[in-house]
């Protein structure tokens, strides 16, 4: 049976364990904030009501992509699409096309990171497989001028990050909404997390340069796995009406509702 990502592709590592998924969106709910077409997630109003279940739904989205069959996987691509141009319509105006990439783009660069900061360094190769998977689902959403390669990728990703951020009023009602569902407790450990892998631009940014505190928690963090204390320290650490959605991250699905 033919995958949309190959079984031995390390993103399927990458995407398999809730820590690095955590850390993948922790880092894309600061940069997006940021985004000059943030206010497309004001159109319909459901990210800032639920900011977090949101997450937790463009993860099932995600997974789908990378653990599913090629063609369940593509038709998953297309919804994603479809749902895209459903909201373009009915606010009568189209997404930038400049926004598909800059989201494309966080998920390559997060990916990456998470994985670095939990797991170790990716080789060359993995990078350039990590790319090409990414690069395919932006083929099939149908997003023109992608670069070729990863090497290429980088040098477009810095022109991305100069020209299409800037912290405004959706930006602060954003992170305003992040706090609410979260407490003031556990968004100070998302800041923290943010901090540990979003570039140096989005920390200026968003002012993430002076949190230091997750460091600390990280060493303890990665030492209660050697003694299976994770899915207690998860507990502590995330809301409890996410414990569900957060333990069915872990591991590759043995499958997905069609």
């Amino acid at each position: 049976m033919e995958y949309f990502v190959d079984q031995d592709s390390v993103v399927r590592k990458i995407w398999s364990k809730s820590d690095t998924v955590l850390f993948i969106f922790a880092g894309s709910a600061a940069e997006f904030a940021l985004n000059k077409a943030v206010d497309w997630l004001f159109f319909t109003g459901k990210l800032p009501a639920d900011p977090i279940g949101r997450l937790f739904s463009t993860v099932a989205y995600a997974r789908k992509i990378i653990f599913l069959p090629l063609d369940k996987a593509n038709a998953a691509i297309d919804q994603i699409t479809a749902i895209h141009s459903t909201v373009e319509n009915n606010r009568q105006s189209k997404i930038p096309e400049w926004a598909y990439r800059d989201v494309l783009y966080m998920l390559i660069h997060y990916s990456i990171a998470a994985f670095e900061l939990l797991e170790r360094r990716l080789s060359d190769k993995e990078k350039e497989d990590l790319y090409n998977v990414f690069y395919r689902l932006g083929q099939r959403m149908l997003l023109s001028k992608l670069p070729v390669n990863f090497e290429a990728w980088q040098t477009d990703r810095q022109i991305h990050l100069k020209n299409d951020l800037a912290y405004s009023e959706y930006s602060a009602e954003l992170f305003r909404q992040y706090k609410k569902h979260l407490g003031a407790i556990r968004y100070r450990i998302l800041r923290g997390a943010q901090r540990m892998v979003v570039p140096s631009i989005v920390k200026k940014l968003a002012r993430l340069n002076q949190l230091q505190l997750l460091k600390p928690m990280l060493i303890m963090y990665k030492w209660s796995e050697k003694i299976k204390l994770q899915s207690f320290i998860r507990q502590i650490i995330l809301p409890a009406k996410y414990q569900k959605e957060i333990m069915e991250i872990d591991g590759e699905p043995d499958h997905f509702a069609a």
